[in-house]
């Protein structure tokens, strides 16, 4: 990990005081931070920093101010706006709602009818499509609780009726826990660790370490099976998506506090592979994901993939799925739907098209005139996607073979290549600006 050195701040101090048990909530390349406890201050602060020129600013808002605390959770709204629940205030736990516009920075607390879930801290609240979902957490009182709450009323097109809705969803629910982090990824929400009571006998909490899916699909609790041990059980702890992999940092076990790093990855993942060629035991077969301690780097290449692979891809998904020379599923345009997605946002915001081809021309556009650092990370899936396009395009009409089209396509350069690449995650930050020179290059004029 790396240490960026960042300006700004007030009274002779970088960034803003020292805290925990604050929110963070990341919007494109801005990350705002709101509240925490420094000692035993509650902070009530408002914060935004720049991670394109690594500069802290304090923020000014006004409306309807929530009040300091800790423990709250929140989550981004599209990519503007942001929405927190709950926390404690040192004197009593909250069940309020704020919507925060980063944009007006004006606060604004949602008022809700009907049934209202119980005041609490220590929770997690997703953001997942149009509803806010928030689990777990301690509450009034002091229980821990394992329930399941969906808010509606949050996006304004909807012009819906702010309301709660408790789910109670089939499956392996968790155990009631709080500390615990819900991390999206496609239509799965990964829950890990936290920590409970032992029951009402029992003065100690119990930390767990495991992984469980909400499958949004079938709508349904799940327990996702790991083919090796987890990381020691923690709560308080970071857990982020990137692609088909999951980030594991830090934590707190009621005794110790962590600042090691897991990979939750694929059992077809490189570290996955590399993990299980390591391993003295032979692993059950049903298993379908791999944790491990971060001591491996991505692999820049990774064996070719099966022919059966992307035909059974093409058979699930319904899409037309043309190969690469190396074995790459290369999706057309115009059914990759994140792609489509992004070029329809971007050209919402330019001009009036309702065209998909002229959207994706635009979002090409964009990127051709986009430089490295201006490029975010949400977009680097889409770009990559379409660059190994332009190339399977290039090859299909010269007939040549990947070293001679590369030669051909960049002289004088050694070409870098991602034609290999199969999924975002094996970038790195220094292959971004060889990347995008590369794509520019592959650009019709």
């Amino acid at each position: 990990m790396t240490l960026p050195e960042c300006t700004g701040g007030s009274d002779g101090q970088v960034g803003p005081s020292p805290r925990a048990f604050h929110v963070a909530v990341v919007i494109d390349c801005h990350m705002f931070i709101f509240g925490g406890r420094s000692g035993g201050k509650r902070l009530g602060d408002f914060w935004v920093l720049d991670t394109d020129i690594w500069q802290w600013s304090e923020l000014t808002s006004f409306g309807d101010l929530p009040s300091a605390r800790d423990f709250a959770a929140a989550s981004a709204i599209g990519n503007r706006k942001i929405v927190m629940y709950g926390g404690w205030d040192g004197k009593k736990w909250l069940s309020d709602v704020y919507v925060m516009d980063t944009i007006s920075l004006e606060w604004m607390e949602l008022s809700v009818t009907g049934s209202l879930p119980p005041a609490r801290c220590g929770h997690t609240a997703t953001m997942v499509e149009k509803r806010l979902l928030v689990y777990g957490g301690r509450g009034g009182g002091g229980p821990i609780m394992g329930d399941l709450w969906a808010l509606k009323g949050l996006i304004e097109e909807e012009n819906e009726t702010p309301g709660w809705t408790q789910l109670k969803l089939p499956g392996q629910a968790p155990s009631p826990r709080c500390g615990h982090t819900i991390t999206s990824g496609g239509h799965y929400l990964l829950l890990f660790g936290g920590h409970g009571t032992g029951g009402w006998l029992s003065r100690y909490d119990i930390y767990y370490n495991d992984c469980i899916v909400l499958d949004r699909v079938s709508a349904q609790w799940k327990r996702l099976p790991t083919g090796n041990e987890p990381p020691p059980a923690r709560a308080y702890h970071s857990l982020t998506c990137m692609g088909s992999r999951y980030l594991l940092f830090g934590g707190f076990d009621g005794k110790s506090t962590f600042g090691d790093l897991w990979w939750l990855v694929p059992e077809e993942d490189s570290i996955a592979k590399r993990l299980l060629a390591t391993s003295p035991t032979n692993l059950p077969q049903n298993k379908d994901v791999v944790m491990g301690n971060n001591n491996v780097q991505s692999e820049g290449k990774e064996s070719q993939m099966e022919e059966s692979v992307v035909s059974e891809l093409q058979k699930r998904l319904g899409i037309s799925v043309s190969l690469l020379g190396n074995g790459v599923p290369i999706v057309d345009e115009l059914e990759d739907r994140e792609f489509v997605q992004l070029a329809s946002s971007l050209v919402g915001e330019r001009v009036s098209s309702n065209q998909q081809v002229s959207d994706i021309q635009a979002l090409r556009d964009h990127w051709r005139k986009s430089t490295p650092r201006h490029i975010p990370l949400k977009e680097l899936g889409p770009l990559l996607r379409d660059y190994q396009r332009l190339i399977t395009r290039h090859l299909q009409a010269n007939g040549g073979s990947h070293m001679q089209f590369i030669e051909s396509s960049f002289p004088g350069k050694v070409a870098y290549g991602f034609y290999h690449i199969r999924n975002v995650n094996q970038l790195r930050m220094d292959d971004i600006p060889k990347l995008l020179a590369e794509y520019k290059q592959l650009l019709p004029n």
